[in-house]
């Protein structure tokens, strides 16, 4: 018999999110992809301390959830004050980022900010169970600072360690009662990595069918443990 992986209460979802978690949210271009209800699920829950990973506009109001006019990110746990240390590839964007910014000038908030492109190579190498990966994004610059560099072929590398994070929380399109994801557009991004790297992958989707195209899966089951429709709301 198929194991069954939907959940109803986006709480139950995140239960066992303890204090000093480390948890990688979804979401990166605008409100498309954020895993909305399960980020307001942790601020209900009040957990503190925790290791983010992710990519913040700086939206930090919880109102009209996937609405453009009034979408938020994990800038809500940000505000909230739920977040000891934020790795991230993108903060601090002009006049939306001002609580972020306070906190970290404060010394409230640790920031690593790497780079997009650097944020994904260290989730890949989680996923992956690398021990690390080189790159040369980065050499010359304040990462030479946290990062080993070695010298490969002439050419210099930074060694960037992989991140695995203790949950993922993500969204999908659509999803089977198996916990097979389906995606369209620009939905994907930071999604499938950050499925794969999750100890625990939680996603949250449009809705749930009995069925899925199997050429249509971006994200097969097994890396999925939780899934929760929003169309309970």
């Amino acid at each position: 018999m198929p194991i069954d992986k939907v959940l109803m209460s986006f709480d139950e979802a995140v239960a066992d999110i303890s204090d000093g978690a480390v948890v990688a949210i979804s979401g990166a271009q605008g409100p498309v992809g954020i895993p909305n209800y399960l980020i307001l699920a942790l601020v209900k829950k009040g957990v503190r301390n925790l290791t983010v990973i992710g990519i913040t506009h700086g939206r930090y109001e919880p109102t009209k959830a996937g609405h453009p006019e009034g979408w938020f990110d994990l800038g809500v746990l940000v505000k909230n004050k739920q977040v000891k240390k934020l790795i991230t590839g993108l903060a601090f964007l002009p006049g939306t980022s001002s609580e972020l910014q306070r906190q970290y000038e404060a010394g409230e908030l640790e920031l690593e900010h790497i780079g997009h492109g650097n944020l994904v190579a260290r989730l890949y190498a989680g996923a992956a169970g690398y021990g690390g990966i080189y790159t040369p994004t980065g050499v010359g610059t304040i990462l030479e600072r946290r990062f080993e560099k070695r010298l490969i072929d002439g050419r210099e590398y930074l060694l960037l360690t992989p991140l695995k994070p203790d949950f993922s929380l993500i969204w999908a399109y659509r999803a089977d009662r198996s916990g097979n994801l389906e995606y369209r557009g620009t939905g994907r991004h930071l999604n499938p990595v950050m499925a794969r790297a999750g100890k625990v992958t939680i996603a949250e989707v449009e809705e749930v069918v009995n069925h899925l195209d199997p050429e249509r899966i971006e994200i097969p089951g097994v890396y999925v443990h939780r899934v929760i429709p929003r169309r309970q709301l």
